[in-house]
């Protein structure tokens, strides 16, 4: 999503629809991407389903190895210093209080958006209205994402039945929900200052 449209993949297609049940199968539905002049064997169907496979093949490793952690008893929880809570603007953090991941892919996410998140937040200054409109549409869709991928993972934490990798693994799902639910709400809320100043 490092361009001026959303990268979904960053921001949705990784983990906002990748919600496991206890049996650490995934419970989230991919959506499928259709237009007029494509049907269902089209190359790019093929390309979003082994992109899907990749996606779950990664998650299943993550597990793996998080079960590899617990039992040699090596897995640390990564407790933050500060309250996400009490956070307005992760943008304005140093980087020793970004919060902390167990898992080295949000680890790296993290800091990609981040740095999305501050240039689009420079580039709301001299955008056009009609883009900074067509950001504005396409946060609340994400935000809309990210808020149902948190609560799945909430509902799921408060089982009580999941594993430790499992449990370990859905507590750093949420955290990036978290935290990026923060800064798409403080993004769109400076694209409806802009929009507003804009047809006055």
């Amino acid at each position: 999503m490092l361009d001026q449209s959303l990268d979904s993949k960053l921001l949705a297609g990784d983990y906002v629809v990748t919600a496991m049940n206890g049996s650490g199968g995934v419970r989230g539905e991919f959506e499928s991407i259709e237009s007029p002049e494509m049907n269902d064997h089209d190359d790019m169907d093929i390309d979003d389903k082994e992109e899907k496979e990749a996606a779950l093949r990664e998650q299943a490793a993550e597990l793996a190895q998080l079960e590899k952690l617990v039992a040699s008893g090596l897995l640390e929880e990564t407790e933050d210093d500060v309250n996400l809570d009490e956070i307005e603007n992760i943008l304005e953090l140093t980087e020793d209080q970004f919060p902390k991941f167990t898992l080295a892919k949000n680890k790296a996410r993290f800091l990609r958006m981040v740095s999305w998140y501050r240039q689009k937040e420079e580039w709301i200054d001299v955008a056009p209205l009609s883009g900074v409109t067509k950001l504005f549409k396409q946060q609340t869709k994400e935000l809309e994402g990210i808020r149902s991928a948190k609560l799945d993972y909430e509902m799921e934490l408060e089982t009580g039945t999941l594993t430790p990798s499992q449990r370990s693994y859905r507590k750093d799902e949420l955290k990036m929900c978290r935290v990026q639910e923060k800064m798409a709400v403080h993004l769109i809320a400076k694209l409806q200052i802009k929009i507003k100043s804009g047809r006055r």
